[in-house]
């Protein structure tokens, strides 16, 4: 084998390797806890955080009084254009490979080229099944204090968490450590 087609060859294994990887990390699972704090009554705080929950799409999925946590599941969807996206890559990732298989072995002919076929459907389909699924939202009472306002931890998505600090950071006076906008994640 001549050294040029081995290291496309080895190339393009790298590049159907970083298209598996990117394939996990769009579907990947980013739920995280976060402690926000606000000057208005726990009461206040709670029902303002729960209408723009279902204004949003989430339903309330009961919870624990004595623990004082509020659950709510919502369905996340996937990105249709993430789906053609992932799909194209895998599509040309599929052909530069039976492009590369048919110069290492000149014998099968332009047969390779037939991957595409596989690549481009599969690498939609594996992330829309891993993205679209359903989610949970718990709010827990932390600290209740009619003078001082309250604090309460959030787990979520990381993507709901951001949505919900930047909307409602005025109107309900929410404070965080603020990780999450910084994050480079």
């Amino acid at each position: 084998m001549q050294y040029y087609l081995s290291s496309t060859l080895l190339l393009t294994i790298l590049l159907a390797i970083g298209l598996i990887f990117f394939l996990r990390a769009a579907s990947k699972d980013r739920t995280t806890v976060v402690e926000v704090f606000s000057s208005l009554p726990a009461l206040e705080v709670l029902d303002g955080i729960t209408s723009w929950l279902e204004l949003r799409g989430w339903r309330s999925d009961g919870g624990d009084i004595d623990k004082k946590v509020l659950k709510f599941t919502g369905y996340v969807s996937s990105s249709k254009w993430l789906a053609i996206f992932l799909s194209l890559l895998g599509g040309l990732g599929a052909c530069s490979l039976g492009l590369v298989i048919s110069q290492i072995f000149p014998f099968v002919g332009y047969w390779p080229l037939l991957l595409s076929l596989v690549g481009a459907p599969l690498a939609g389909l594996i992330y829309k099944n891993r993205s679209s699924r359903s989610e949970t939202l718990e709010m827990r009472l932390i600290n209740q204090n009619s003078h001082s306002g309250c604090a309460i931890r959030l787990r979520a998505h990381r993507d709901e968490l951001i949505a919900l600090e930047i909307d409602l950071s005025k109107t309900l006076k929410l404070k965080s450590d603020g990780k999450l906008l910084t994050s480079p994640i």
